[in-house]
């Protein structure tokens, strides 16, 4: 949860790097908190009949768009890419694929042009 949280308090942050670690634990915690608000929309929506209830799905979705961009970015840097490179993505067939390989790839293991490395950071603070 604390990943989670880490990104959300650094929505706007769009400089530094983030490891692999942090981008895919909030990955996963926020799928399953959209997973979580779809099936409470569903339910409030079927209970009360309204399909307003759709907007609590879209508005958490709103809500994490910004965290999860800048958190890619973040990622990308961290391999020494520029966040530009998420446009990879948008390629049909070989970019989604691309993204994950450059996703999972391994931190750089010095300071790049980004920052500093950030599990040096991690156990430096551990300490």
């Amino acid at each position: 949860m604390k990943w989670y949280l880490k990104v959300f308090r650094q929505y706007l942050d769009f400089k530094g790097r983030a490891r692999r670690k942090e981008y895919f634990m909030f990955g996963l915690i926020n799928a399953l908190f959209s997973i979580g608000c779809m099936i409470l929309s569903f339910g409030l929506g079927k209970w009360l009949e309204a399909p307003a209830f759709i907007s609590i799905y879209v508005l958490y979705m709103l809500a994490s768009l910004l965290p999860s961009l800048a958190v890619s970015v973040r990622r990308m840097h961290d391999i020494g890419k520029s966040g530009w490179m998420l446009l990879v993505g948008c390629i049909p067939l070989v970019g989604p694929i691309w993204m994950l390989v450059l996703l999972i790839t391994d931190s750089d293991p010095q300071t790049n042009e980004y920052g500093p490395n950030p599990k040096q950071e991690f156990i430096v603070q551990d300490i």
